[in-house]
């Protein structure tokens, strides 16, 4: 492999990488999704908690995962047991791990794309891209065949234990986080990730028809 095209693999990877992680950051903090789904959801059947009280509540915990100073989940209407508490550490690794990559790839993408333009070579992005969003479809293709196993199979691969499995009695906070809303976030990911990809696509095939002219 010369010089040339492993500069392009690679600056294509961190792009590929960089959407990714943006598409996964603006899913887990749409704070709207979870305020439409308490709602759509009837959440507040399950929980004799206002939706301002439940809202509170999701914001600590967003807190709590999304900042690595802040070191202990204390939800003040949700007691939790010591598997629950692991849980929420293994998920709060991930959510550090996604925005570790985002900011790691963010430069040497937009130095891609600079080049590229600059290179008058947006055309190698076409295929690329035409692959790429054939994925996110597949996938929720495999989501809509059955959810409960994607959420199952999703779990088993990211989590090397079950402390995923929460027990209402012990983890009362799995009564107001339903596995419907989790379908919600899946559904947002992947239309961002597809956005994405076609966006970059669309705009691919625009730059090389303008060059061609």
């Amino acid at each position: 492999m010369n010089k040339s095209t492993w500069w392009f693999w690679s600056g294509l990877a961190c792009l590929m990488l960089f959407l990714l992680t943006l598409a996964i950051t603006l899913t887990i903090n749409s704070m709207w999704l979870y305020r439409f789904s308490i709602d759509q959801l009837a959440i507040l059947d399950w929980t004799t908690l206002s939706k301002a009280e439940l809202m509170t509540s999701y914001h600590q915990l967003l807190a709590y995962l999304n900042f690595p100073w802040v070191k202990t989940l204390q939800l003040a209407d949700f007691p939790m047991s010591a598997s629950g508490l692991s849980h929420f550490v293994d998920v709060k690794k991930l959510f550090l791990l996604n925005y570790a990559v985002g900011l790691i790839t963010v430069i040497p993408a937009a130095v891609f794309l600079y080049q590229n333009h600059k290179r008058q070579q947006e055309w190698r992005l076409i295929r690329p891209f035409q692959t790429a969003s054939i994925i996110p479809i597949v996938f929720a293709l495999m989501m809509a065949m059955g959810f409960d196993r994607f959420f199952v199979t999703f779990h088993e691969l990211f989590f090397s234990n079950a402390d995923w499995q929460f027990d209402p009695v012990t983890d009362p906070i799995i009564n107001i986080l339903p596995e419907q809303f989790f379908l919600y976030c899946f559904v947002l990911f992947f239309v961002l990730l597809e956005m994405f990809f076609l966006g970059s696509l669309f705009y691919a095939k625009r730059m090389f028809k303008h060059r061609v002219k």
